[in-house]
Formats: C-alpha cells, structure tokens, sequence
C-alpha cells in the first residue's frame, strides 16, 4: 500500500475515510469505545501512548497515571498541550439481599439519563453486564411519578441475591460506566460517550502526528500531556503542572453547545458546534497568549468562537495557571452538545479546526517567548 504523507490540514470526516489513515481512524473509535473511568484510566492511557509514540521521542508517566509523550525532552523552554483522559463513571455503593445494586457518583454522572441504560461493571473476575432498571410510567404514575436521583436508581445484574453478586465479583468499590460506542450523525457530527475529554486526546494526538509527518523540527521541548481525575477537580494535571513547570500551556476540552435546547443564552454566552473552536477570556488565560493564538487563528483563516469565564475555567487550564510560579496558559475548547450524557455531540470540522489551530500555534511558538505582562 503507497503511503501519501498529507501536508495540508483536511477535514476529519475526509481523513479517517481514506486508505492512508485508517490507522488514524482506527485509533479513534477504539479510545472513545475504551473505557477509562476516573481513577481507572489505565486501558486507555496505554492504548493512547501505543498511537503516540512514532510521533514523539520519550514518555513520562505518574504515580495516578497521567502521561506525556515529549517531543525534544532536553530543550529547556518548555511547552504543553494537553487533554484529559477520564470519563465520568459510577461506584458500587451498596448491594441489597435481593442483589440490587446501589451506586453513587464518580465525577459528574447524571441519575436522570440513569434508567434503562446499559452498564459494564469491572469486577474482580472481569466485565459483568448489567441494566439500570426502573420501574413503568403506570407504576411510577401511582406513587406521583418520582423523578430519577441516586437515591432511588439502581443495576440489576440479574443475580437472586447479595450472595450471587460478591460471588461475581461485584462489590462496593467495582466501577461502572455505560455501555455505549461511538458513530457518526449525518455525516458531519460525532456522537458518544466520554467525548468529554478523549476527544481531546484525539486531538492532541493528531497535532504530534502532523508535525512529525511534515518533518516540523520544534527548537523547544514540546509535552503532549493526556491527565487523569479531571472531572473530579483537574487533579491529575495539577499533579502534571507541578512536576513539568512548564513555560506554556494549552489546554484543550470541551464546553457547552448552548444553541440545543434548554440553555440560557444570557447566563451561558452563545457557542454553537460548526462555528469553529471557542477561545475563553478569564482570569486564569494569559491575555498575551490568548492573543497569541487569536492571530494565528486568523493568519489562517479558522473560524473561532468568543466565551468568557468568571472566577476559573472549570478545565485543567487552571491547575497549570495557578501551579509554582504558574504557566502562560490558554484554553481552545471544542463545542459539544449533550454534556456527561451517552450522546455527546461534536461537529467533525470543529475538530479538524481544534487540531489545525493548535498545531499552527505550535508551529508559531518562538523558543523562549516571554508572555509576561510585565518585563
């Protein structure tokens, strides 16, 4: 098979769809179809680091799981890009003598989208199947029909007792994650869960991989930093800020779609995917690094979206702003709809323009460029 190195950025949608990058396409579906709940991201950590490494010199890795595949590891300016790994999930937290299962939270997982979906519990003998049941509209009618919380849902594992469910290997601490795969919309979005942020692993991914195969020789030491435990409060890269100390520091998630129904404009600022990457203004963004990345957006004609925080991001952007001495650090986000649901929703040339601009600032980026404010 002829191998064709492509040397201008193209749409997603057309790129995984051709013969040269199936591996690339390959790639994607299997780590958003992996399963890396917070505090589990193993699998998919390693999975992400295999797909890295002809495109980067050296990998580091934590003690919790954080990784960085390192372009030059000896340069002493230092620059970041970064995603995180994690996916929300649930924890075994009570079985009752009938072999119900009661869980609560790990991370930001929503009871109402609870029932009647399919679950993987990864027990101590392996993946064991299981349903959030619930019971019928005529039934729930009756007692005032009680609206899903952690209280009330609950997995059936088709076990007749406690006794069968330790002897599964289920017991409070297994971790649960739905079980739902990847496809795409109409031919323009991507569809899944944990699009929140694996996605941005992708994307990260992808900004090595161009680089590499367009013989980019970078005069710094560049860290593509995949972090755990982010939607549990952005630990896993505080842990990675502090240890690289890095002198720049782009941060890629996901934010709100707020042109689908229910949001409020006025409180929540107006994104909408198919409109380009969203550049957010805030206390923890570096304004000369933000303009930074404005201007490269528009030598190169991408189109980008304008969103402003309050205190902080919400996003591992400000655990490398706020570590040590603190990073010159940026958020590029990627419009999704259907936020910690089974069918977060991505517009495919949204992400092609996420990558095609980080890898432009990246390509921009003077060795040793000083962003401070003052000097």
């Amino acid at each position: 098979m002829e191998i064709i190195r492509p040397r201008k950025s193209i749409p997603l949608h057309l790129i995984i769809k051709t013969e040269m990058d199936q591996q690339a396409k390959d790639f994607l579906y299997a780590y958003l179809n992996n399963f890396s709940p917070t505090g589990f991201e193993e699998s998919g950590q390693r999975m992400w680091l295999d797909y890295m490494k002809p495109y980067t010199d050296t990998y580091i890795s934590d003690t919790y799981g954080s990784v960085a595949a390192v372009i030059n590891p000896d340069a002493p300016y230092k620059v970041v890009i970064e995603a995180h790994a994690d996916e929300i999930s649930w924890f075994v937290n009570y079985i009752t003598e009938d072999g119900y299962i009661y869980v609560r939270r790990n991370g930001g997982s929503d009871a109402l989208i609870a029932p009647s979906k399919r679950v993987n519990l990864f027990g101590d003998k392996g993946v064991v199947k299981g349903v959030f049941g619930w019971p019928a509209i005529h039934v729930r009618e009756l007692e005032k029909d009680e609206m899903p919380k952690i209280k009330n849902i609950f997995i059936d594992i088709g076990a007749s007792g406690k006794k069968e469910v330790l002897e599964m290997g289920i017991h409070v601490g297994t971790v649960v994650t739905f079980d739902d795969e990847a496809f795409e919309l109409n031919n323009k979005y991507l569809v899944g869960r944990a699009l929140d942020n694996r996605i941005g692993g992708f994307m990260i991914a992808q900004v090595a991989r161009r680089l590499k195969e367009n013989d980019i020789k970078l005069p710094f030491g560049l860290y593509v930093v995949n972090a755990v435990q982010e939607e549990i409060g952005l630990r896993g890269a505080e842990m990675m800020a502090r240890r690289l100390q890095p002198d720049v520091a782009i941060i890629t998630d996901v934010c709100h779609d707020t042109a689908s129904p229910m949001y409020k404009k006025l409180e929540q600022g107006d994104q909408r995917c198919g409109e380009g990457p969203v550049l957010t203004y805030g206390p923890a963004v570096q304004n000369n690094l933000l303009n930074f990345i404005i201007a490269q957006a528009e030598k190169n004609e991408i189109k980008f979206q304008r969103a402003a925080a309050t205190r902080q991001t919400g996003t591992d952007t400000d655990a490398f702003a706020y570590s040590g001495q603190g990073s010159a650090s940026a958020l590029i986000s990627l419009p999704l709809k259907y936020m910690h649901t089974t069918v977060e929703t991505v517009a495919l040339d949204d992400i092609e323009a996420v990558i095609k601009l980080i890898y432009h600032s990246v390509l921009a980026l003077e060795n040793g460029r000083d962003f401070r404010y003052i000097k």
